[in-house]
Parts: structure tokens; C-alpha cells; sequence
């Protein structure tokens, strides 16, 4: 870690509003001449803090690759502002975390312990194994909050607000507390939380640290009631804590943490003009040919275990067994795109979803048929041609916190298109009265509402999707993002 992140601050800063998230709004690349060449982020935060019209206004973030730990060890106090980035307006602090300490924190506690715990992914007759190594990747997870705690402590200004985002900075809250006791503090989990029985699958001191860490905020938010509650019963059962679930507080230890709730929707203007840019055209049309005149079920993911593509393509190949008015009708658009390639599990996966695609083409193919159409590599603008193109959106989640794509497909969609939704997903709860719900883990229901999505009217169609679209676009990033500001 950086000398001056280990340093406790010694006196406020200037900053009213500070955002702290694992991932920042630009990032580095280094050049074949060694310069360092810098690119901007898209996303909900980054369209959500461009509602802040204050200059002092600053993003704590990590440093994730070794041009942007360059970047950061060059600007000082790893301000890229000050070091002449042009980072967008808003002032960045990017945090120079030893890379060791970063890969433990994020790929063995964030990536491969927390999520796989909110998510209910995990294979319990062999794992999760809590061993001297977790306790090794829960030293660096601890260190690595600790190094965002007191970076923002250090930029804040007497009384600021505090946004910490997500899983990764689950222990911020309580450690930014102690050091800055004057600070509002509101911490986002962009996740689903797990219900008390999974998520005591932690070891006990860790999932207490997890709680207390998130109830040092004044406020904790969540994309869904459901996951609100989940939280508030895990407080409940593993601490011990007061609960008001009509009020949505946690009490415990003598202080009080309301708890939130934010459903992060779609940017509708962002989406329609980009949309209809060239690069999109060109790609609208090269699937337009490739599909013909028959009609589509689109899917576009990461290749993440939550997503469930696997069961999705399995689903699709029983609808083609056993509805066979639609073989040579549908062609299923498939876009699972790399996903935390650096972890096994995921590797494996995707190499499932690359297989199983291969051998519903090779059992379903004809000469001007090809039954699935599967990409692997991400293209935002092919991306936003689906979205289009789609007649049905087939948006299954054994867990998500809230699923964006749900939301985006109705706003983009040329003709209006079914949605196939997963209950599962946090999206579900805006959008289940024109959503045809499905059970993510039954492949023969799936199939059904597959074939009922593909057989319903135009009128019927068209009418779900202008509902779909007004309820996706109801809190987009920006007001959802102020909306939190308000509420601390």
C-alpha cells in the first residue's frame, strides 16, 4: 500500500460529497512508448455523479491494473486531478493498494466468498472451506477498506456525505466512522443480500464484521425491500440487533441505521440515441440477416454463474424439442460475454455455455437455419442491436440484485418484445405485471413461457413494452443517485 494511505488523516478536507467504490470512473492503459493514456467509464455511478454540480465533489477509488497504479503513485496523494487527468470534472483520488493485498481482498473475499454467499452460489457439499487462507484474504480485505476509510476521511470536509458503495466496502462505513465521527455516511449494496441461514455460512466473526462494518453508516440502501429485509434479519440473527421492519431501522450498540430503498433504473435518453448510431445500424443489420424473416429470443449477459445462461440454453433446446411449429421460426441471440476470467469456476462456465450452445446447433441445424447464435465477445453496440431486434427477452437470474437488461430491452426495443423474468431478479419486483414470471431453476416452465412469450399478440406485445419501459425508467441513475444524497 501507498505511505500516504496508511498515514491516519491528520485534519479534514475540503470535499462535501465524496463517492467511494472499488471501481473508478477512468482507468489507464499504457502505451507501446510508455505513456499512459487514460479512458473514461460508463455505468449507473458514473451517470449518477454527474448530477453533482459541485467541483470539490471527489470519487475515491482503487487503482485495478498497473497503468492506473502508475497513474496514482504520480499524482499526488493520488488526486488525478491535480496531475492534469482529465477525469470528467470531478476530482478522483485513486488508491495505490499493493497489488497482493488488492488480489486477495477482491478476487478471494469480494469476488469469490461475499458474492458467491449474496447470490446462493455456492456447491455446499464441498464448499465454501474457511481455511488459514480466507483468514489471510480477510487480513487484506480488512486493509484494503481500511486504506478507502481513511482516504476519505482525509478528503472530506467537517460534516460531508459520504457515498460507499457495494460489497467490496462493506467494512468502510464503521472504520470511516471512527476516524470521522462527524461524516454522513450511506452505504449502497448493488448485490441481493443473503437470507440469515445462507449467509451464516461465513465464519461467525466475519459475518458480524459484515454487519457492523455496514451499520457504521447512518444509512444503508438497497436496490429492493427484499434485500432491505434480508439485511435487517441477518442483523437480527446474527447480532442480535433491534429491528423495526415497518420503519426499515436497525438499532444496535447504541445507534441507530435506517435502512433504504433505491431501485437503480434505466437512462432512457442514453439509450435511444445511442441506439440509433451508425455502429449500431450496421450491426442491426448484419443480425437481420443473419436471422431472416424469423422471429428472436434475445439474452444478453456476462458470463456470471448468477446469470443462469446454462439453464437458459437448456430451456431453449427443450422448447425446440418439444414445440416443433418453431423449428426453422426462432433463432435465440445469445451474448454471454467474459466475466472474472481469473477465477476457475468462471472458466468453466463459460466453457459450459460455449458447449451446450454447440450441441443444440449441431442437433437442430439446417442448410438456411441456424437455431442459436452465441457471442462471446463484448460489443455494447451489438449489444443495443439485440435489444432492438428482440422479440423476446429472456432475462433469467438464479439471484440478481437488480438485472439492468431487463430494464434496458423494453426502452430499446423497435417493435416491443415479451420479457422472460426471473423472479429472482431484483427487477422483478417493478416489472413482474407485464413480465412473464418464471421459476430460473424449472427448464420445462421455462420453455413454456418461452413459447407463450413467442406466441403472444403484437397489440399484447407492444402495449407490456410501453408499461415495461415507463416502469424501467422511473429512477434513472442520476435522480436515483441524488435521491441517496437527500436521504443522508
Amino acid at each position: 500500500m501507498a505511505d500516504h494511505a496508511s498515514e491516519r488523516p491528520k485534519q479534514s478536507g475540503t470535499a462535501p460529497i465524496l463517492v467511494a467504490s472499488n471501481r473508478g470512473p477512468v482507468s489507464f492503459r499504457t502505451e507501446d512508448d510508455g505513456a499512459l493514456s487514460l479512458r473514461r467509464g460508463g455505468g449507473g455511478l458514473v451517470s449518477g455523479l454527474s448530477a453533482i454540480d459541485d467541483p470539490n465533489a471527489v470519487w475515491v477509488c482503487a487503482a485495478l491494473s498497473a497503468a492506473d497504479r502508475t497513474a496514482a503513485r504520480q499524482a499526488p496523494d493520488g488526486r488525478l486531478d491535480r496531475a492534469g487527468h482529465d477525469v470528467g470534472g470531478q476530482a478522483v483520488r485513486m488508491l495505490d493498494i499493493d497489488p497482493e493485498t488488492f488480489a486477495r481482498a477482491y478476487n478471494g473475499v469480494a469476488n469469490s466468498t461475499l458474492w458467491f454467499v449474496h447470490h446462493l452460489l455456492y456447491d455446499i457439499p464441498t464448499k465454501p472451506v474457511f481455511d488459514d487462507r480466507f483468514r489471510t484474504e480477510w487480513a487484506a480485505y480488512r486493509a484494503y477498506n481500511t486504506a478507502f476509510a481513511e482516504a476519505l476521511a482525509a478528503e472530506a470536509a467537517p460534516g460531508a456525505a459520504v457515498l460507499v458503495q457495494d460489497y467490496h466496502l462493506s467494512l468502510a462505513p464503521a472504520l470511516l466512522r471512527e476516524l470521522r465521527p462527524d461524516l454522513r455516511i450511506g452505504h449502497f449494496s448493488h448485490t441481493p443480500w443473503a437470507p440469515p441461514d445462507y449467509y451464516r455460512l461465513l465464519p461467525d466473526d466475519v459475518a458480524a464484521e459484515v454487519l457492523r462494518g455496514i451499520l457504521g453508516a447512518d444509512r444503508a440502501a438497497f436496490l429492493t425491500r427484499r434485500w432491505a429485509l434480508a439485511f435487517a434479519d441477518c442483523c437480527e440473527t446474527v447480532l442480535g440487533a433491534g429491528i423495526d421492519r415497518d420503519a426499515l431501522t436497525v438499532t444496535h450498540a447504541g445507534r441507530t441505521t435506517r435502512l433504504g430503498v433505491h431501485g437503480l433504473g434505466a437512462d432512457a435518453a442514453f439509450l435511444r440515441e445511442r441506439a440509433h448510431r451508425p455502429d449500431v445500424d450496421e450491426r442491426l443489420a448484419a443480425l437481420r440477416e443473419a436471422v431472416g424473416h424469423r422471429r428472436t429470443i434475445v439474452r444478453v449477459d456476462r458470463t456470471e454463474l448468477s446469470k443462469n445462461i446454462v439453464r437458459g440454453l437448456l430451456a431453449y433446446r427443450h422448447l425446440l424439442r418439444t414445440r416443433p411449429e418453431w423449428l426453422g421460426r426462432v433463432v435465440h441471440i445469445a451474448f454471454a460475454y467474459p466475466s472474472r476470467t481469473d477465477l476457475v469456476e468462471y472458466r468453466e462456465y463459460t466453457a459450459a455455455v460455449q458447449r451446450i450452445a454447440e450441441e443444440i446447433n449441431t442437433e437442430f441445424a439446417t442448410a438456411d437455419w441456424q437455431p442459436l447464435i452465441l457471442h462471446v465477445e463484448d460489443d455494447f453496440p451489438r449489444s443495443l442491436a439485440a435489444y432492438r431486434l428482440a422479440d423476446v427477452a429472456l432475462v433469467n437470474p438464479v439471484r440478481d440484485g437488480m438485472n439492468l437488461v431487463a430494464k434496458e430491452v423494453p426502452v430499446v426495443s423497435d417493435h416491443g418484445c415479451a420479457l422472460v423474468l426471473s423472479r429472482e431478479a431484483g427487477a422483478h419486483a417493478e416489472l413482474a405485471d407485464d413480465a412473464i414470471t418464471i421459476n430460473p431453476f424449472d427448464i420445462v416452465a421455462t420453455a413454456e413461457a418461452l413459447a407463450q412469450a413467442l406466441a403472444m399478440p403484437p397489440t399484447d406485445r407492444t402495449a407490456r413494452t410501453k408499461r415495461l419501459a415507463a416502469a424501467a425508467t422511473a429512477l434513472p441513475p442520476q435522480q436515483w443517485f441524488l435521491d441517496q444524497l437527500h436521504a443522508l
